[in-house]
Order: C-alpha cells, then structure tokens, then sequence
C-alpha cells in the first residue's frame, strides 16, 4: 500500500487577522507540489480554537473546493457543549464536502472520567451522525486523550470510523493500536515525527505530523521510501535528521511554520491567533540554520524543493 504524507494544514491571516483565502489556495499548491496525498484542514495547527464556528466552515469548504477531489480532505467536527451540539457541528463540517470528519478524544470525556463513558458517548455521537464517515484525533487540546489499544478496538467495531491521528509519541503504543485494526479501509496516521520510519513499516497508512508545515517533501519522501531496502542508510539518516530539529520547530508554533514558509519563499505572514508573542531573534535564527540544514537534505536525497507558481 502506498503511504501517504497529510499535511495538519495552518491556517494564514491577512493585516486585519483575518483567514487569508488567498494564501490559503497558494500553500494548498505548495503542499500538492511537494507530493501529499491529502489534507487535514480545521485542526490543532489550524488554530481551529482561535477562529470562530463560521470561520471553521469557511475554512474547510474553502480547502475542499480548492482541492477539488484531487486528494481527499478531513476536517475536525466534534465542537459543541452537548453530544447533539456536536453531531449537528460534525453534520455541518460533512455538508462541506469532506472526505471524513475527525472526532477529538478530549472532546468525549473529562480528564479524570473513565474510558467506559469516552465510549458510551462515541457510540451516542454514532448513533446520531448517520452513516457520516468519521475519525479519531488524539489532539493535544483540551487535554491529550491517548486511546489504548483495547478501546480503539471497541470503537473500531462500530464500522464506523475511517481514520485515526494518533499522538502517543509511543512506538510500543502505536505497535499495539495498528495491531488491533483488522479494516482495510481504516487509516492508522502517526503525528510524532521521530516515530515515522518505524510507524510506516509496522503498517501505518501514513504520517500526518506538524513538520508537514516546514518541509512537506522531506516527509513525502520517507513515507515513499522508508521500507526500501536499497535506500536504508538514507531513511536512518533523514529520520535521525528529524528527531534532531524536532524539538525545535515545535518552539512558538504555528508562527515558526510561518516564518519558515517565509524563508522557503512563500509569502504568509507570521501573523497568529494561538501565537500572539513575536520570535525572537535566537528563534529566528535556528530556524534559519534548520531551512539551510533543509537544503542540505535536499540535495543528499535528490528532492527537488517544491514552490507554488506564486513564490517562484
């Protein structure tokens, strides 16, 4: 099966913090350019908690028609205060056009309750949503709810999920999961970098990471390569790479995707709702050093960087 890279989308703003439609059309040619096989629009990197129910809608219709079904598109839908609050918000996002709807598992329980009511109220929300396709986020926000394997299994048996985000950052934790899915039409996406080379030869469809949003083509490239045995010293040496720098980009995100883009030549502007502080100039400055250690990869794996016709 082919693995696929899937960008958690930002979301751009113009001078009155406002989405930037615009920009967002260039940066979904500047993802498509660098090979990703689909886009997760309205999450965590999209400030989904910063823009407004409408701008969420706008937003992921926006994707969607842009896209154009030339990769599918999924987009987060369980907001609300209420289990129906949250199926109408989820049957909002589905009418959008989008290829599945994610669930957040924070959405589902508090912090301190047991995963027997995160799945009454994930068989509630079932019941309510029809035969919507849906998925599951582990989303560090409102507080990070790691599945186990076991009540993945148990939601996996509603026939109704299509996609799982996972952010465990456990290797053993994705081992476990992956080996409890027996759909094939269940995609298993890991969001910790470090962990690409060994999620994708367990059996996960792909990676769907934040460093998508610095250097999508570099993950592209593991995620076509990572099980060739011809190109083994190259994958070491890239998945080495990337658990190296990141711990960096991680440091004032979404803003340091943003200038990052702006040094790859891509015109968004370093403007966030989650991220109010400017960076630094020692921020600025790794991330400088990680854009020419970017070049570098480039240039040993034979990746030709991509660019929108707007940035060339």
């Amino acid at each position: 099966m082919q693995k696929k890279f899937v960008p958690v989308m930002i979301t751009p703003f113009n001078l009155k913090a406002r989405i930037d439609l615009g920009m967002v059309e260039q940066l979904i040619d500047f993802y498509l350019e660098a090979g990703v096989k689909g886009f997760f629009a309205n999450c965590l990197s999209s400030e989904m908690y910063s823009i407004s129910e409408d701008e969420r809608l706008e937003l992921t219709r926006h994707v969607v028609n842009y896209v154009n079904g030339r990769v599918p598109v999924v987009a987060t839908g369980s907001f609300g205060l209420t289990i129906p609050d949250k199926a109408q918000f989820i049957r909002n996002i589905h009418d959008t056009g989008v290829d599945a709807v994610i669930m957040i598992t924070g959405h589902f329980a508090n912090v301190d309750e047991p995963d027997a009511v995160l799945i009454d109220r994930f068989h509630q929300m079932f019941d309510l949503t029809g035969d919507i396709p849906l998925g599951l986020y582990e989303c560090p926000a409102p507080y990070k709810r790691v599945l186990s394997a076991e009540v993945l299994k148990t939601l996996l048996d509603s026939n109704r999920l299509i996609y799982h985000k996972d952010t465990s950052c456990q290797v053993e934790s994705v081992r476990e999961k992956l080996a409890a899915i027996n759909d094939p039409k269940f995609e298993f996406y890991d969001a910790h970098t470090p962990n690409a080379v060994d999620s994708l030869r367990m059996g996960a469809a792909g990676m769907s990471s934040i460093s998508g949003n610095f250097y999508p083509e570099i993950l592209v490239w593991l995620c076509n390569n990572a099980a060739d045995p011809s190109k083994a010293e190259d994958v070491a040496w890239i998945q080495e790479e990337l658990r190296r720098v990141d711990p960096l980009i991680h440091i004032a995100y979404p803003m340091s995707a943003k200038y990052f883009l702006q040094l790859r030549g891509i015109p968004v502007r370093t403007i966030s709702r989650a991220h109010v502080l400017e960076l630094t100039p020692e921020q600025k400055e790794v991330l400088q050093g990680i854009h020419r250690d970017f070049k570098g990869w480039c240039e040993r794996l034979g990746i030709r960087e991509a660019a929108t016709s707007h940035a060339l």
